[in-house]
C-alpha cells in the first residue's frame, strides 16, 4: 500500500496494523518529521518516499525522494498498490484523493477535507473512511433501514469553560484536548466543533443522507448511534484507539481481537449533551450546510485561514467562527460544477478572509 501522512498518529497506527498483517509498504509520504520518517524507512523499506519541503531532501535516508504536492501526485501515479491510505491534514489531502480515485485505486481516507471540499466529485465506491465515527455508523447500519444517524463529540478543550473565559482563550489553551492526543488543526477544530460539522458532511456523502446529527458524549466511549425505522437505537462502544477502523479499512473484515473489550462496569454513568451554538457558533449553519453540502469548500478554506490567524494572535478564539460564518454568508451563492471551480472558490475564499 501507499501511506500518505506516515508520521502522524493515524500514519503510525496504520504502520502497526500493516506490520501485523504483513502488508507491504510501497511508498511513504511525510511532512517535516524527517527523523521519524527515517526510522520508518529503515523498518518498512519503501520503494519511494515523498516529503513536504525540497530543503529537507538531503536529510532523508532514501535514494528516491520526491517533494511537494506534485511529488505526492507523481508517487501515487507511479505506484502499483491498489490501496492508498490518505492521512494528510487539511486541503493538501484533496489532490491526492482525486488522483488516487481517478486511477481507480481504493482510498482508506482519514483526510476529512477531501469529502468536505469535493465530496460531490469523488467516487464514494472507492472510499473507505478511517474515522471512529463513520466506522461506527457503518458497523451499526449493516444494510438495515435507518431513520437517523448520530455521531458523538467530546466537546473539545473548552467544553467545561465559562463562556466569558473562552473569549480570552489562547491557541495553546485550545490544544489541551481532554480525551485525545492529535495534531494542532484537528484539536482546534474539535474546540470550535468544526471537526464535527465536517464529519456530518462526510456522513452525508458516505451514506447518502442528510438525516445526521451530533451529540456530546464526554467520555468518547460511544462513537456513533443508529436510529432504525423500527424505533430501536443501537450504539457503537469502543476504546479510544484508531487501530480498529484502520484494520477494517485495510482488511475489509476483521475476525480477531484488535482492541480489548469495553469494560462496561468501569465506564460508570454516560451522559449525552446537546451541542449549543452559543458555545460553538459554527453550529448555527449545521442544518443549512447539510442541505447545501457543496458549500463545504467555503467553510474549509475560511476555517484554515481563521486557524492561522488565531495561531498568530490576529483574532480571538470566537473570532475564528466569526470569520468562517462571515465568509459562509458572503459565498453562499457559489456552486462549483467541476474540480477546477472548486480550486478557484477555495482561492477566492482564502483571499477574502485574509483581507478582512
Amino acid at each position: 500500500m501507499v501511506l500518505l501522512g506516515s508520521t502522524g498518529s493515524i500514519g503510525v497506527n496504520t504502520l502497526i496494523i500493516a506490520e501485523r498483517y504483513n502488508i507491504a509498504i510501497e511508498a511513504l509520504v511525510a511532512g517535516n518529521n524527517i527523523d521519524l520518517l527515517n526510522e520508518q524507512i529503515k523498518k518498512h523499506q519503501p520503494k519511494v518516499v515523498a516529503i513536504a519541503n525540497e530543503s529537507d531532501r538531503s536529510k532523508v535516508d532514501h535514494p528516491h525522494v520526491l517533494c511537494g504536492t506534485q511529488g505526492i501526485l507523481e508517487l501515487i501515479e507511479m505506484s502499483h498498490s491498489d490501496t492508498v491510505v490518505n492521512a494528510l491534514v487539511g486541503y493538501t489531502g484533496l489532490a491526492p484523493t482525486l488522483k488516487a480515485t481517478g486511477l481507480g485505486k481504493r482510498v482508506a481516507l482519514a483526510n476529512k477535507e477531501s469529502l468536505v471540499v469535493a465530496g460531490e466529485f469523488i467516487d464514494m465506491s472507492l472510499i473507505t473512511p478511517i474515522d471512529s465515527e463513520h466506522f461506527g455508523l457503518w458497523y451499526l447500519m449493516n444494510e438495515r433501514p435507518v431513520s437517523k444517524l448520530y455521531i458523538t463529540a467530546s466537546g473539545g478543550a473548552f467544553r467545561d469553560w465559562e463562556l466569558d473565559k473562552m473569549k480570552d482563550a489562547s491557541f495553546s489553551d485550545a490544544l489541551k484536548h481532554p480525551n485525545w492526543s492529535m495534531g494542532n488543526k484537528i484539536t482546534i477544530d474539535s474546540a470550535t466543533m468544526t471537526n464535527k460539522l465536517f464529519e456530518l458532511l462526510e456522513a452525508k456523502w458516505l451514506f447518502n443522507t442528510t438525516k445526521v446529527d451530533a451529540l456530546i458524549e464526554k467520555k468518547s466511549i460511544i462513537h456513533a448511534l443508529a436510529e432504525f425505522t423500527d424505533g430501536s437505537t443501537t450504539a457503537h462502544f469502543a476504546g479510544v484507539d484508531m487501530k480498529l477502523p484502520i484494520a477494517f479499512a485495510l482488511r475489509g473484515e476483521v475476525e480477531e481481537p484488535i482492541l480489548p473489550p469495553t469494560d462496561l462496569l468501569s465506564i460508570g454513568a454516560l451522559e449525552f449533551l446537546p451541542i449549543e451554538a452559543e458555545r460553538y457558533p459554527i453550529w448555527n449553519i449545521k442544518e443549512h450546510i447539510l442541505e447545501h453540502a457543496h458549500l463545504g469548500v467555503v467553510v474549509n478554506a475560511a476555517n484554515e485561514e481563521a486557524i492561522e490567524a488565531f495561531q498568530k494572535d490576529q483574532c480571538s478564539f470566537f473570532g475564528m467562527s466569526t470569520m468562517v460564518l462571515d465568509a459562509y454568508k458572503q459565498f453562499e451563492d457559489v456552486k462549483a460544477s467541476n474540480i477546477e471551480e472548486i480550486i478557484q472558490i477555495d482561492q477566492e475564499v482564502r483571499a477574502y478572509v485574509k483581507q478582512r
